[in-house]
């Protein structure tokens, strides 16, 4: 069996399949969707944009999923300032349910109704939690480089039972620009793992120009997004497919590239305050 080593290395560049990008304002949700040439059955999943971005802003990302069989939708509602996480989280919801149920592509392409997936980032990583708490549909939860919003969060956190990743930019887990510990512990069942990715980038995921990097609030961070990439598309093959090759990705004690697996009980109590914690990171 191939390695989870020489796995990592395949997965962090782009896979076997040609990439169609289609509209979902045709079926009544502004938004996009990705799908690989052909395939039937196939797994998806609805991904939750960061704040202030859109789906211009994860290209290579989605096409990436894509290129590896996974089908990807993505809303482009709440992209504002004031954009909402239960509304993001209501709009995953009903892109899983047009995922599941329209033939895409020519109509060669479709989707099996029992796999399929959230996953966000940032905003939309909470957004996914928010989602998770309550789906008929997913199967799995990915919550990448999660940011704090909404109260509503945590209680969805607890409601849900889904198999779980959720990725933290190094020592950035807990505080007014991440809550990855929060959404670690707070996640219902036993299949949940906390990575910490070395010297990503929280807001390394989002490509290119975006409100946030003219304001000066990060940019794009090309080694955050391979290895992103590279663990997500893993993760979701091991929980959303039968190819037994990628089950070391679901594994916690299975390491995986440079990321660290993060075991809530080992850290020791953090009694700074917020804006202790916002100046020192």
């Amino acid at each position: 069996m191939t390695s989870v080593k020489k796995l990592y290395k395949r997965l962090s560049r782009r896979g076997p399949h040609r990439v169609l990008r289609g509209d979902m304002a045709i079926v009544g949700l502004p938004g996009v969707v990705y799908t690989p040439e052909s395939g039937t059955n196939l797994p998806a999943v609805a991904f939750g944009h960061g704040w202030l971005t859109t789906s211009k802003q994860y290209t290579d990302t989605l096409e990436h999923l894509a290129s590896w069989g996974i089908v990807v939708g993505v809303p482009d509602t709440e992209r504002g300032p004031l954009g909402s996480d239960r509304s993001l989280a209501a709009d995953l919801e009903t892109t899983l349910q047009i995922l599941s149920s329209v033939r895409l592509g020519s109509g060669a392409i479709t989707v099996h109704t029992e796999r399929l997936g959230l996953v966000g980032h940032g905003l939309g990583a909470s957004a996914a939690v928010l989602a998770a708490g309550d789906s008929p549909r997913a199967k799995v939860l990915a919550a990448l480089y999660p940011s704090p919003t909404s109260k509503a969060v945590e209680p969805a956190a607890r409601r849900s039972r889904l198999p779980a990743l959720v990725l933290a930019a190094g020592d950035d887990l807990d505080g007014f620009t991440s809550n990855a510990l929060t959404v670690r512990t707070t996640l219902g069942g036993d299949a949940v793992t906390l990575r910490s990715v070395p010297k990503a980038g929280r807001r390394g995921l989002v490509e290119g120009f975006s409100v946030r990097k003219y304001l000066g609030d990060g940019s794009a961070d090309k080694r955050t997004q391979r290895d992103t990439r590279a663990i997500l598309t893993g993760f979701l093959l091991a929980h959303l497919t039968d190819d037994k090759t990628y089950r070391g990705f679901a594994d916690p004690d299975e390491q995986i590239g440079s990321a660290t697996v993060i075991d809530p009980d080992s850290l020791e109590a953090d009694d700074r305050d917020q804006i202790t914690k916002l100046l020192r990171k």
